[in-house]
């Protein structure tokens, strides 16, 4: 995306993670932010007594910080300007806030035919929701992957990541790239409209299309998926807990003899996909009690001998030191401003010519506005001017 400039009015992680992962592939990408207050994910402390902010550095990396007020009909005026030159406007405010600023769409398309505007929410810029404001957990809830966690009679509770802000920011990046490719055929531009509850809907696409074709409600997970009734679970071990993601016909005979239940092999119940979920759960019931008998490595070895698919259940101390994970990039270490360098997460996309490569820093708080305005054309005196206003 090298010669590609991107506004991001970005908060949080929606908008600024799918910026962010521009700014990965080579785009210019301008952070813009409100004066002394900026990205509310500044405010997300690691501690009361630490103020560096993970989300903050994860989602920003690679940009830089420009501080205008959008509000004011001088900061609006900028932005405009700004808009005349650049390829992508992306945001993540409530549905009609850009256009209250007499900054949508149609403000800004009629500055730059070619521009793409794009757009996140919650749920979704139309319907009765549409100026509902929310978060990651409203997503979540709201798209239905809350009813699918834990087991049974338990309490609710959601993904313990921002999972429903990350699809939804994946699938604006996306929007936009095929925007980009559009242009380079019609050169128009146009706008890409993205939410927190589509994107949980999308990722659930089997899971509804199961509830429309037989009105069932597919319910929880209850250790492995409400869906697939195979062997595909979670397990206790001795010390941890391992994933088993289906035994293959040729595996079977040699993981029920490893589990001690030889006889299971000969269970017509579990020949195929097709056993029930009281048999699944007679099943999980049976082989728990034998999986806590050995560790989660002595598991491993065990089933990567047999031909097992698993994974152990790893928390991020452990995936963090797992070499292929390094080697495939998933972490890397960059430069910090001070040469230094630091761990941070790499893009999870390989590309053998054009690589990816994640910034090093995320930008202080309009750190490079008087760089970015003198750019644009404006004397030291106009920038001045603007920041006695308040404006930037």
């Amino acid at each position: 995306m090298d010669g590609i400039r991107v506004l991001e009015v970005g908060q949080l992680v929606q908008g600024p993670q799918a910026g962010a992962l521009f700014a990965d592939m080579g785009a210019d990408v301008v952070k813009i932010e409100l004066p002394q207050i900026g990205d509310l994910a500044r405010w997300i402390f690691l501690s009361e007594t630490d103020t560096r902010s993970a989300y903050f550095f994860s989602c920003n990396r690679g940009k830089r910080s420009v501080t205008l007020d959008l509000r004011t009909q001088a900061g609006a005026d900028l932005f405009k300007q700004m808009a005349r030159d650049t390829d992508v406007v992306l945001s993540n405010f409530k549905p009609g806030t850009m256009e209250a600023w007499g900054l949508g769409f149609d403000d800004l398309h009629g500055e730059n035919p070619g521009l793409i505007w794009a757009a996140g929410s919650t749920f979704g810029h139309l319907g009765p929701d549409a100026e509902l404001e929310g978060a990651d957990l409203a997503g979540q809830a709201a798209g239905g992957l809350v009813s699918t966690i834990g087991h049974d009679g338990g309490p609710a509770s959601p993904v313990g990541v921002t999972i429903a802000d990350h699809i939804a920011s994946q699938n604006m990046a996306s929007g936009i790239l095929a925007a980009l490719v559009s242009r380079a055929r019609t050169g128009l531009g146009q706008r890409v409209d993205v939410s927190l509850l589509g994107g949980q809907i999308w990722a659930q696409a089997a899971e509804y299309t199961h509830y429309f074709l037989s009105n069932e409600v597919p319910g929880r997970a209850n250790g492995g998926h409400p869906l697939l009734r195979g062997m595909y679970g979670v397990f206790e071990t001795a010390d941890g807990h391992i994933g088993i993601i289906g035994v293959p016909p040729d595996a079977r005979d040699a993981f029920f003899i490893a589990m001690d239940k030889p006889e299971l092999a000969l269970d017509p119940r579990y020949q195929g996909l097709l056993a029930s979920k009281d048999d699944m759960a007679e099943l999980f019931a049976t082989l728990n009690p034998v999986f806590r008998t050995k560790t989660t490595a002595q598991w491993c070895e065990s089933l990567r001998a047999m031909g097992v698919r698993y994974a152990p259940v790893r928390n991020y101390r452990q995936v963090a030191e797992d070499p292929g994970v390094w080697e495939n990039g998933y972490l890397t270490q960059v430069a910090d401003e001070q040469g230094e360098n630091i761990n941070v997460v790499g893009t999870p996309i390989g590309m053998s010519h054009t690589p990816l490569r994640p910034g090093g820093v995320a930008p202080s708080l309009g750190q490079h506005t008087d760089e970015f305005l003198a750019g644009l054309g404006l004397s030291s005196a106009e920038i001045a001017a603007l920041r006695d206003a308040g404006t930037i």
